[in-house]
């Protein structure tokens, strides 16, 4: 009797666990579906890797890439997830509200990956910001490049996906924008400020060679964000010569990106450092020109 309940035992966990995780991909695949957009696998450095694209005809130089945050690591402070897919969608709930070409890249061992033979619990806990899961993103996005006419890339990340976004912009010449809301600019400062284990696999952005001038960067912090405090990465934010970047008082880690989103694309597309919502902590440096011959611009003055 006693083998009998533990077989059902046994049976019920691995219901439960596969259910979670199909929870948190469905999820993810359930809100691309509702936005219209179109789900494909990029096979990308031996791991399969879910891409989301708007499924409109290539109207644009420029191609928009979102990078979603780190999802769910841990399960518990001492207990690695078995499936690290995120419970929010932040980043394809904006990219929903983005009227340009636009595609979203998934991490390896994301997205109900993770069992796949080539995935280490490393790549989402202490490896999640490594070489090994930088360069199958871009793999994924060279792909993705190779089969249209997008002569440029504006990168997109929040959170986690705020650092990957600073780590790929150095593989691609084609990148104009660096765009990240809340994102772990310095991951030495943001573990040890919450006695986290340090990321001994993973590359710090903060600590990596500088961006090319011609690279504008664009950063947003939240004012009640208390997952990367502004406080942890105004000061590497400071130092990008290139680099505009705003608080918005009010907001949270998660909340509110939404209800802006729209002005903030405007601004970026417009290359405007005078119409930004929030309290501006730094401009770019004057005469910059980006990599696609452009520099930042004003509203003409009144007469």
């Amino acid at each position: 009797m006693l083998r009998k309940c533990q077989i059902v035992l046994v049976f019920l966990l691995i219901v439960v666990f596969l259910s979670a995780c199909q929870s948190a991909s469905q999820r993810v695949f359930e809100s691309g579906e509702r936005a219209g957009f179109n789900r494909q696998t990029a096979a990308a450095n031996g791991f399969d890797l879910m891409v989301m694209s708007s499924t409109k005809p290539v109207t644009s130089v420029y191609l928009h890439v979102y990078l979603e945050g780190d999802g769910v690591p841990w399960r518990k402070k001492t207990v690695i997830a078995s499936d690290p897919t995120s419970a929010s969608v932040l980043m394809l709930d904006l990219m929903a509200l983005d009227t340009s070409d636009s595609v979203y890249i998934g991490r390896p061992c994301y997205n109900g990956t993770a069992r796949e033979p080539e995935c280490d619990k490393r790549l989402w806990t202490s490896a999640r910001y490594s070489s090994t899961v930088v360069d199958s993103m871009a793999s994924a996005l060279t792909q993705y490049m190779d089969k249209r006419n997008y002569r440029f890339i504006r990168l997109f990340g929040h959170s986690g996906g705020g650092a990957l976004a600073m780590l790929l912009a150095n593989r691609f010449d084609q990148v104009t924008d660096v765009v990240t809301i809340a994102g772990n600019l310095n991951t030495t400062a943001w573990t040890s400020h919450h006695g986290y284990t340090p990321l001994y696999s993973s590359l710090n952005p903060s600590e990596q060679p500088a961006l090319a001038p011609s690279v504008r960067q664009w950063h947003w912090m939240g004012g009640k964000d208390s997952v990367i405090p502004p406080a942890l990465i105004a000061p590497f934010i400071q130092s990008q010569a290139n680099a505009i970047s705003s608080t918005m008082l009010n907001f949270s880690h998660n909340c509110c990106w939404q209800t802006i989103w729209p002005r903030l694309l405007r601004s970026i597309g417009d290359r405007r450092v005078d119409s930004l919502p929030g309290s501006v902590i730094k401009t770019p440096d004057q005469g910059l020109l980006g990599v696609d011959g452009q520099g930042w611009s004003v509203a003409p003055k009144a007469n």
